[in-house]
């Protein structure tokens, strides 16, 4: 039996300022994900969309982070829903905004602690994510989850990560928009980098299977987290955060296909799709379609789409 995909709905759209995020579990169910995973021969349970905790109120001595105490309430329902889904499944969150990894990532690094085995995360994405609450600029906290993630300080207002991911084990994926503060603090550490110049010189195969052959004999769980604009914006436009020179379609699903034979993936985030911002749905079946790929769909298999 194949194992059961677990989907959470996480709509939230708190971690940045621009509102739709919170549509993207609807975009993702009324593409066909579930009927997808069916037709690969998946289990599919799906466990609705989470509400958000109830917390005390925290604080933030930057006075450009917004949206505090509703991030740190979705952080604490997905931590919980990804530990338990990790428990009877695959869970795929179903985004809303990058800082539900705040939380997803937790939920699954939890488990894996409690089994004892090391965890594993490729961020694909434009951005590193790398602020913290103190450094960030804009006050998006949707730009953080990676260095809550490794441990950096200045998440006081957090419970504190389950066990931070070392260095060895994150890998940062197709980036290509990083701020000041994020490199600098990005240099002091072992973290992988495969930008797109990267990318560009030694293609998509060599800069990945280098990083899950770490997973493989360390013997670790691979959570992935795919952000819409790891994508080019011209295949996938539905996204707050576009930048220019992303993945492109074939790019992309090579990249699923090579996890998918590896075995290795444990958990998905599905994460920034703004339907708003989507042309016929476009980017929701684009994203579907990648899944897709990441399960087990092969290049032949996959049918012929009209946009029209």
């Amino acid at each position: 039996m194949s194992k059961t995909c677990i989907l959470i709905g996480a709509p939230i759209d708190d971690g940045q300022k621009r509102p739709g995020c919170l549509m993207g579990p609807a975009a993702y169910r009324v593409a066909g994900l579930a009927s997808m995973l069916g037709e690969l021969g998946y289990p599919v349970e799906d466990r609705g969309d989470v509400a958000p905790h109830a917390v005390e109120p925290g604080n933030c001595a930057n006075p450009a982070v917004h949206s505090l105490d509703a991030v740190r309430a979705w952080s604490a329902s997905l931590a919980e829903a990804g530990k338990a889904a990790m428990q009877d499944g695959f869970p795929i969150f179903l985004g809303g905004d990058h800082s539900l990894s705040l939380g997803s990532v937790a939920g699954v690094t939890s488990h894996a602690m409690e089994i004892g085995r090391p965890q594993f995360l490729l961020w694909l994405d434009a951005h590193t994510d790398f602020h913290t609450p103190m450094t960030t600029q804009s006050g998006n906290l949707h730009g953080t989850p990676v260095a809550y993630i490794a441990g950096r300080d200045g998440f006081d207002a957090f419970p504190p990560f389950p066990a931070p991911l070392p260095a060895e084990n994150i890998c940062l994926f197709g980036i290509r928009s990083v701020d000041s503060q994020e490199h600098a603090a990005l240099i002091e550490r072992d973290i992988a980098i495969k930008d797109m110049r990267v990318l560009d010189e030694h293609g998509i195969v060599a800069p990945l299977r280098g990083f899950l052959d770490r997973v493989k004999a360390a013997g670790g769980m691979l959570h992935v987290s795919l952000d819409v604009d790891f994508l080019d914006p011209t295949i996938a436009p539905a996204v707050g955060t576009t930048v220019p020179g992303g993945a492109t379609f074939r790019e992309a699903h090579l990249v699923m296909e090579m996890l998918h034979e590896t075995g290795l993936v444990t958990s998905l985030d599905l994460v920034e799709l703004n339907p708003f911002l989507d042309e016929r749905g476009r980017t929701a079946r684009l994203m579907v379609d990648l899944t897709a790929s990441l399960m087990g769909r092969k290049v032949f298999d996959r049918p012929t789409r009209s946009y029209a």
